[in-house]
């Protein structure tokens, strides 16, 4: 994380979402990068229950309550098929859920900085021209996921007119320890963990091989987000910022770097209900952006992450057979 005399500090951060994958990596890394902080994850919000963030009434007390500083809204349904399969909850979720912090912010804690974590999909059908796209480029969302988070960046753009602190960050893929399988990278390593335990046998069921993605570690993306909230204050209102690699990393370079590590012979076998219907050849971000105003660029080789993400994978399936 960058740091420099004129740094912001936060004392009080909120952070939603703290519960999920990337709020679990995210919140210790906040805690490295602002000791003085007081982090408040929505797991400890509400009297110490969860809390939904599109219940109005609970974000408004929770907000009011809590006078963050900071509030770092992670708090969605981040899965493609998820969102696809329960289109109400995901609008309601993605969409008003983050209007709903939003207005808490403006109606009780109107200096508080509000970073959006949005998503590299919301680019979709632009990345048919085939380069890495900046943040300029049009938001062409193809999925309903994307279409909730294309939509939420345009509502919260138009509470920053009536004087939200607003960053939007598009982070493109990231994985990680933690992450679940409905990504592919954790999907592909826990099928080798259950093959490599004798619970499967040894074929491992994938789709599409062909498509180049932008890949991060959880732990870059965690980094990027401190450095966010360290810049907030000397950033344009409303500023969209790119996290990626800018490198186009094929899905099938992914599963072999993970059989290469695997303890069996494994066979490859295309599954045709992992297939999806709208299909991106290549989807890279520019982020020269998040160089320049962050200092920030991606430090942690994809073979480290890729390792590490396998071993978690093994981990859980001895867990799981323990007792």
């Amino acid at each position: 994380m960058p740091t420099s005399g004129d740094a912001f500090s936060p004392g009080r951060v909120l952070l939603t979402g703290a519960e999920g994958f990337v709020g679990g990596h995210l919140r210790p890394a906040l805690a490295a990068a602002f000791p003085d902080a007081e982090i408040t994850g929505t797991g400890l919000a509400a009297a110490n229950r969860r809390l939904d963030v599109t219940d109005r009434d609970a974000v408004f007390g929770a907000v009011a309550a809590l006078r963050p500083q900071v509030c770092l809204h992670l708090a969605g349904i981040a899965a493609i098929d998820s969102a696809g399969a329960d289109p109400g909850r995901a609008w309601a979720v993605n969409l008003h859920g983050a209007i709903n912090i939003a207005e808490a912010i403006l109606a009780h804690a109107p200096d508080c900085r509000l970073l959006f974590v949005s998503s590299g999909e919301v680019y979709g059908g632009s990345f048919r021209a085939g380069a890495a796209l900046d943040e300029t480029a049009a938001l062409h969302p193809l999925n309903l996921y994307a279409v909730t988070k294309a939509a939420a960046e345009l509502a919260l753009g138009a509470l920053a007119g009536r004087g939200l602190r607003l960053l939007r960050v598009r982070p493109f893929n990231h994985t990680g320890p933690g992450q679940s399988e409905a990504f592919v990278t954790p999907a592909f390593a826990g099928q080798i963990a259950r093959i490599e335990a004798g619970l499967a046998p040894p074929v491992i069921q994938v789709g599409a091989l062909t498509p180049e993605r932008d890949f991060l570690d959880v732990r870059d993306v965690c980094a990027a987000y401190a450095a966010c909230i360290a810049r907030f204050d000397s950033l344009a209102n409303n500023q969209a910022i790119n996290i990626g690699s800018g490198r186009a990393v094929a899905i099938g370079e992914i599963l072999r770097a993970l059989l290469a590590q695997a303890h069996c012979p494994i066979e490859v076998r295309e599954d045709p209900a992992r297939l999806r219907p709208v299909e991106i050849a290549r989807a890279v971000g520019d982020a020269r952006l998040a160089r320049r105003l962050l200092g920030w660029e991606p430090r942690i080789p994809l073979e480290e992450t890729l390792c590490g993400v396998l071993a978690a994978a093994r981990l859980r399936q001895s867990l799981s057979g323990i007792g």
